[in-house]
């Protein structure tokens, strides 16, 4: 009886405490709920590509097989940067876009593409662009407003988070394969085009209510194994010529971000340092839990540069433990390498991401 009388006590103190929320039409959310919204390339993708054609996917072992034990479509073996963020920001994995059926945008959604440009030039008919992802959100916004009403989806898209992970292949692309592209220009006009574009976007999202957005500052591309492979010699050496041209994107990105903030009422931004991160890691892999900072784990070739993993592949090698490794494949970080620096963007001081860490974006 005893026991009876304390579970209705319970029961009644229970239904006394309200829980803040937020309702967008008839979704009702936690007062304190933050979207999240994805645009990108390889480094964010989880899994876009699997529903277009073309050759540039990761949707085949081994990719994903630490985490996930199947491929979902992620350039890694496991979870990727947006993932980690969501997981920190208590919501669930964010979904591609154009995954089958997939139309919970209340929590965000994920338009990353491998591959993927600033530039619609950029591995063109085999990618889906950055403009083409901007189109998928302004019809997602439509989707949005009809869904919850033109207020509420205005209020979900003031408060969501942005992150914005491109530009990689833009400069990457020019020294893989046969365009002449960047003979026609000056490094600096190239790189002008590529931001100058890139910010087109950045205000297209804030017309559309983005306030808050994290930039991932592009990796040191000319020291990866792929790039490492072709140089002639096998000397260790990383390429100079693209080494100096993701340099100048990363200061011309860090300048023009003050000016958009200055501009644009209600912008915040994270800068968040991608290129020293994976530098200290490749120059000192042992100071940060790896053995290994130059060789990918899954590849063939001289660092297992030469991009032959996964099952599509006649012959290519697999390393043991891929905790070890900085890369998974010829290009792409391991998981392990991804976790760390969420970590960073997530809680870190200004030397790494700034001027705001991702957790008082999302707080605030």
């Amino acid at each position: 009886m005893r026991s009876l009388r304390f579970y209705l006590c319970f029961l009644a103190l229970y239904a006394s405490i309200s829980f803040p929320t937020k309702c967008f039409g008839n979704i009702c959310l936690p007062k304190d709920h933050v979207a999240f919204f994805i645009f990108g390339d390889s480094i964010v993708d989880v899994g876009n590509n699997n529903y277009i054609t073309t050759n540039l996917q990761a949707n085949f072992l081994p990719y994903g097989e630490t985490f996930f034990q199947y491929p979902t479509g992620r350039a890694s073996n496991g979870r990727l940067i947006p993932d980690f963020i969501a997981e920190k920001a208590n919501l669930p994995l964010i979904q591609p876009y154009l995954y089958p059926g997939y139309d919970q945008y209340i929590d965000g959604a994920n338009f990353a593409s491998i591959g993927a440009g600033v530039l619609a030039e950029t591995r063109r008919g085999l990618v889906i662009d950055l403009n083409t992802q901007l189109n998928y959100f302004k019809n997602m916004e439509t989707l949005l407003k009809h869904k919850l009403g033109e207020e509420e989806a205005k209020t979900l898209l003031d408060k969501a988070v942005y992150l914005i992970c491109i530009g990689n292949n833009d400069y990457f692309v020019p020294f893989t394969t046969n365009s002449s592209v960047l003979k026609s220009y000056s490094p600096e006009k190239y790189v002008d085009m590529v931001i100058g574009n890139l910010t087109t976007a950045i205000k297209e999202i804030y017309k559309k209510g983005g306030r808050k957005y994290v930039f991932l500052g592009l990796p040191p591309l000319g020291c990866v194994p792929y790039i490492k492979a072709q140089i002639p010699g096998n000397t260790g050496a990383c390429m100079e010529e693209l080494t100096t041209l993701v340099k100048l994107h990363n200061k011309e990105l860090s300048k023009v971000l003050p000016k958009l903030e200055s501009q644009l009422k209600g912008f915040k931004y994270s800068l968040a340092d991608f290129y020293s991160f994976c530098t200290e890691r490749i120059n000192s892999p042992s100071k940060y839990g790896f053995t290994e900072g130059k060789i990918s784990c899954c590849g063939s070739g001289s660092y297992r540069g030469i991009p032959s993993c996964g099952e599509r592949s006649n012959e290519y090698e697999l390393c043991e433990k891929v905790s070890d490794f900085l890369f998974f494949d010829s290009v792409h970080p391991t998981e392990k390498a991804y976790q760390q620096f969420a970590e960073l963007i997530w809680s870190g001081t200004p030397n790494i991401t700034g001027p705001y860490n991702l957790k008082a974006l999302f707080e605030h």
